[in-house]
């Protein structure tokens, strides 16, 4: 059963009745929410809008089975990061944490032929290098090697994966806290094998994502995938309702 939170939702819900009833259909049993942040916050350069934390949590909250959603993010020394925890806390995600983590990648080609791929496989995933050429190759390290000769020789890449805790969270909920549905924001392939088991134990699992950003491990798990852009109007911010919808709110 759903009930409106706020004026807003319950105007949408009069403009998508269909939207309300496919979402009553996918939480038809206790539910647990988990939101992998690090991996949807990428999703807004795709979407062209962004996802408002505090809209997310209205909308959930007005699912009688839904039991809780939990927040999973990164934190750095930055008094912004400190202050974003305390904000999602205070609408009511149950947040986990952790540091995130600095690694330096070299691109050191000082002891490597022009036509070696060896450092360029930090950055490029081996089928796309098989296909480039050698003068590809050979144009890439000599840039590289300009970055050398100027003092760099390595570049630093932020990395928090959750996907051992979000898997140990569903896990644990679903052994421990009464839950038989899975909600998951991300789409991200480590998830794969939680999501396997989960469905092989008779559970329900759902991914919440958008095209093309469901990796193909998790879509064949053959887990229920929604598109978030079905409910772009109940969950952006504002000032990013479409024009038309907007118009009759």
């Amino acid at each position: 059963m759903f009930n409106a939170t706020t004026d807003r939702i319950s105007k949408m819900t009069l403009l998508f009745p269909d939207r309300v009833k496919e979402l009553e259909a996918i939480f038809d049993r206790p539910s647990m929410v988990y939101i992998d942040y690090a991996n949807i916050y990428h999703w807004t350069n795709k979407l062209k809008w962004t996802f408002d934390l505090k809209r997310i949590k209205q909308l959930l909250s007005g699912f009688d089975t839904i039991k809780g959603a939990k927040f999973y993010y990164g934190t750095s020394d930055k008094e912004s990061s400190r202050k974003f925890i305390e904000e999602v806390k205070t609408l009511g995600y149950d947040v986990k944490t952790k540091p995130v983590k600095k690694m330096r990648l070299s691109i050191d080609v000082s002891g490597v032929s022009l036509n070696s791929s060896a450092v360029l496989e930090n950055f490029i995933k081996r089928p796309l290098l098989k296909v480039l050429t050698l003068e590809t190759i050979q144009y890439l390290n000599s840039k590289l090697k300009e970055l050398n000769v100027s003092g760099t020789t390595y570049v630093e890449q932020l990395k928090c994966n959750f996907d051992v805790e979000i898997g140990r969270d569903m896990l644990l909920d679903h052994k421990n806290n009464g839950i038989d549905n899975f909600i998951l924001w991300s789409g991200d392939s480590d998830f794969a094998d939680p999501v396997t088991q989960l469905l092989n134990d008779g559970k329900k699992a759902v991914i919440f994502a958008t095209s093309r950003r469901v990796s193909t491990e998790l879509t064949e798990t053959r887990a229920l995938i929604f598109d978030i852009q079905k409910i772009r109007n109940f969950i952006c911010n504002s000032h990013q309702i479409q024009d038309n919808i907007r118009a009759l709110i």
